[in-house]
């Protein structure tokens, strides 16, 4: 049996409807929602986290965007996962890590939803921009993207930057963000935000103080949330 085969054939044999109906809820499956028409075996991150690393060595980048056409949500997500394995072998070549990269960028339209956003982006988009320089331009080209998912994966890739407390891209990021519409948006930059100041907490309120005005209230409530209460008061009405 071809091994791509035997690996839908192991997820499937994984599913759990009784779980897969409460995610399709939890993922905004409905008509007119983000998520809309994503269907879901119920299967847990860490069991699929485990079928993935099973399966890593043997399936192609092909194989991977075979499975990144999934209307599974699992299946797309363990294609994610094995990339991050690949990706991250001490085997791999850079210009296998350039082409993982590559691959990444013209299937974000099919990494879409914020799980698969949030649990790749910072390993794969993040971990490369980082270490070449001169690709981070591509943080600035996805944050300035029309495609929901491309503006997630920009900003969520800068954790990779805020974990070694590199703020500068997660800044130029977020600022280019502040004046989305979407709540999903709001979140990660506030997200991301909030990772800053658990680190250097002057450069969080440095950004703040300049355009806490103007930020949709989902994004500062998520930027201040370990503040203290009285400190996340004067933010939110205005009297800082």
């Amino acid at each position: 049996m071809p091994t791509l085969t035997q690996l839908k054939k192991e997820l499937s044999s994984l599913a759990n409807p009784s779980q897969a109906k409460l995610l399709s809820g939890f993922f905004k499956t409905g008509k007119g929602e983000y998520g809309e028409g994503d269907e879901f075996y119920g299967i847990k991150v860490p069991v699929t986290r485990e079928v993935a690393k099973k399966y890593a060595t043997e399936i192609t980048l092909n194989e991977a965007e075979e499975l990144l056409k999934s209307k599974i949500h699992e299946e797309r997500l363990c294609a994610l996962l094995i990339l991050i394995q690949k990706f991250e072998n001490k085997n791999t070549t850079e210009g296998e890590r350039k082409e993982i990269f590559d691959f990444y960028l013209a299937n974000t339209a099919r990494i879409n939803n914020w799980d698969l956003v949030d649990l790749s982006s910072h390993e794969i988009v993040g971990a490369y921009t980082y270490t070449h320089p001169t690709e981070r331009k591509t943080l600035m080209k996805l944050a300035s993207s029309e495609l929901l998912w491309d503006k997630r994966i920009a900003m969520v890739s800068t954790y990779h930057f805020i974990y070694r407390k590199k703020f500068e891209e997660p800044l130029k990021v977020a600022r280019i963000l502040l004046n989305d519409n979407h709540d999903l948006i709001h979140k990660a930059v506030g997200w991301m935000l909030r990772e800053i100041g658990k680190r250097d907490i002057k450069v969080e309120e440095e950004f703040l103080l300049k355009h806490y005005q103007k930020m949709p209230r989902t994004m500062l409530r998520y930027a201040i949330e370990k503040f203290p209460e009285k400190i996340r008061k004067e933010y939110l009405e205005g009297k800082v």
